[in-house]
């Protein structure tokens, strides 16, 4: 059995008998308040009974004193007769108050007079000005906050100290079982983590196991999910820490917090690191005008140096994770630090069915839930996104007075995680409803006319977030790849614009409500001249620069006159598949009113519907298709 594998000892719990901090600080401010009393009740009583010295005479001449204390400048006195109560009087000086004191001293010869030279009490001398109280308390305060600057995560003093999560083997609950959707990802991991549960293998043939992993993908695909996974994977502890936890505005204090880290690190090795967000202190030292003397780029050398101080016999693993791989600094990449990038890449149809599976785990789903079809429905979602999914869903089921998640409710979160949340509220004019029906059965016509077009799902004219209806299509059997062919671009584009067709042909005017629609056809023009080379006029060429200036804008890298025939190749394509969509539309105009019809009247139709009311060939469903794959 591996020694990491071996169970801590219990932490024994606290002991009850040792002195409780705050109990401590209590009694101190107790003490410091009953010294207080004390000595204002002291100063209260002389101030009652401060006298004079003229008194004091003639007191003496009366020979009622029967004891004097004469100290420096305070004399103090005691008369027969009247028990305990003493009175005083301040001296000008022993030289200018020589009768008086000369009287008390034959006084002290020839009578019963007792006289003393005693020095008050130094507690109640100390305590008796204000000075001494305004130092007592600045100490106090000064303790205090010297606690306060030391003590845990929030402390000042300990901004120098690393604010990394430690994470024992025993509290990481995810393996690779938790994981879903990012095969290619934990296959590349694996290593690692047999490499941690088992380091000898490979330092007997000398192998170096790598020494950082970066994990780069979009937010929400499962970085830190994986991270903590290989950590579970592995049995050993897990350090978590953001990029954004090294940053403070006093300079060296990231670098010092980097060197606790690894100092920690090293201590309870094997174990992994994991910096979240590594761009926020990775980013490349050329990238801006602050140098080098940027905090961040000290934080950045400080990792660079622990990262080259490593050996194989340290068996600590540093993970790192971002979706900004690209603006890391080189050296930070190169092989003996962050030597394995791995791509966590957004999951296709296969793996978002997968994820669907694991979040679906704890939730009651009826029978007729198809979670193959919701994959279908969900292209670009991540992982973050699709266990979101569920959840709405479940809310949903609740709002609605269920008791189990059905298909609608999951077709329903989609839409709204999607499109936004259903608006009931709104209140729609009938021709309102009439021509949002009419955009939208353009765009579900036209999706049905031509065979290359995304698969039609469903329509509905309800008003979801800004949109006052909506179509939705399920992708293309390729397009999951990022492949698209050039008879599905001219489809594409085509179903973009029959909303804006529809309007003009069965409405009374055209509306703003397809500048969306435009916005998104023309991209794809734009994209199918300039960067696909599908355009026959212009050529394999890609005509876009991507060496632009940091966060600007991708620029056409061409002469105005090849320029200008680019958008001539993009105004040819726009006006081509517009005018093959009118045609059609045009054509059609007794299904689109059949369409528009059924649309106001139920007002949410599927594809099963509008292809049994227009008398179109039902197209396959998903079911059919993965049935017809498992074959």
């Amino acid at each position: 059995m591996p020694e990491q594998d071996k169970k801590k000892p219990p932490v024994s719990p606290p002991d009850k008998n040792k002195p409780n901090r705050n109990m401590t600080w209590f009694f101190l401010f107790f003490f410091l308040i009953i010294v207080g009393v004390v000595v204002f009740k002291e100063n209260t009583s002389k101030n009652k009974n401060e006298s004079s010295l003229t008194q004091l005479h003639d007191n003496l001449i009366n020979n009622r004193v029967i004891y004097v204390n004469q100290y420096r400048e305070v004399v103090e006195w005691q008369n027969n007769g009247e028990g305990d109560t003493k009175y005083f009087a301040n001296l000008i000086s022993p030289t200018l108050d020589k009768q008086i004191l000369d009287l008390i001293y034959d006084k002290a010869k020839n009578s019963n007079l007792k006289y003393e030279q005693k020095p008050p009490n130094a507690m109640s001398q100390f305590f008796a000005s204000p000075l001494p109280w305004l130092l007592l308390i600045s100490i106090i305060f000064f303790v205090f906050m010297l606690r306060q600057l030391k003590g845990g995560s929030g402390g000042v003093l300990s901004f120098g100290k690393s604010r990394a999560q430690e994470i024992t083997p025993d509290k990481i609950h995810k393996t690779f079982a938790n994981v879903a959707g990012i095969d290619e990802a934990k296959e590349e991991v694996e290593q690692i983590v047999d490499f941690l549960k088992d380091p000898d293998k490979y330092l007997a043939i000398g192998a170096r196991i790598p020494r950082g992993v970066l994990l780069e993908g979009m937010p929400g695909t499962g970085k830190t999910l994986l991270a903590k996974a290989i950590a579970g994977e592995a049995g050993v502890p897990f350090f978590n820490i953001s990029g954004s936890d090294f940053i403070e505005m006093f300079v060296g204090v990231g670098a010092s917090r980097v060197r606790d880290l690894f100092q920690q690190a090293r201590e309870k090795a094997p174990c992994i690191i994991f910096i979240d967000e590594v761009d926020a202190i990775g980013k490349s030292r050329g990238s801006d005008p602050g140098g080098g003397e940027r905090e961040s780029h000290q934080t950045l050398n400080a990792i660079l140096v622990e990262m080259d101080g490593f050996s194989s016999e340290d068996q600590v693993i540093v993970l790192a994770a971002t979706n900004r791989a690209d603006v890391l600094d080189s050296a930070l990449l190169r092989p003996g630090r962050f030597d394995r990038l791995v791509h966590v890449d957004l999951p296709d149809v296969k793996g978002r069915e997968k994820i669907l599976k694991v979040h679906a785990k704890n939730v009651k789903m009826s029978g007729d839930v198809h979670l193959d079809i919701i994959a279908k429905m969900t292209p670009g979602y991540s992982g973050a996104d699709l266990e979101n999914l569920i959840n709405e869903a479940a809310l949903l089921a609740v709002e609605n007075g269920k008791q189990i998640v059905t298909m609608n409710d999951l077709e329903d979160a989609r839409d709204k995680t999607s499109f936004g949340k259903t608006r009931k509220s709104k209140v729609i004019s009938v021709k309102s409803k009439k021509d949002t029906a009419y955009h939208e059965a353009g765009h579900a016509l036209i999706s049905l006319l031509i065979e290359e077009a995304n698969p039609l799902h469903k329509v509905t004219i309800l008003p979801r977030g800004r949109s006052l209806g909506s179509t939705m299509f399920l992708p293309n059997e390729n397009s999951e790849d990022g492949v698209i062919t050039k008879k599905q671009i001219h489809a594409l584009i085509c179903v973009g614009f029959g909303g804006r067709i529809a309007e003009e042909i069965f409405c009374s005017d055209i509306s703003t409500g397809a500048s969306q629609d435009i916005e998104q056809t023309t991209n794809l023009a734009k994209k199918y001249v300039t960067q696909w080379g599908l355009s026959e006029q212009m050529g394999p060429i890609n005509y876009v620069s991507s060496q632009g200036a940091y966060f600007q804008p991708n620029t056409r890298d061409c002469s105005q006159v090849v320029s200008e025939r680019i958008d001539n190749e993009i105004k040819k394509l726009i006006d081509e598949c517009y005018k093959k969509a009118y045609d059609l539309l045009d054509t059609h105009r007794k299904e689109m009113e059949i369409i528009t019809h059924l649309l106001v009247e139920k007002e949410i139709l599927s594809v099963e519907e509008i292809c049994d009311a227009i008398g179109i060939k039902k197209p396959r469903n998903v079911a059919e298709e993965n049935k017809e794959e498992k074959k």
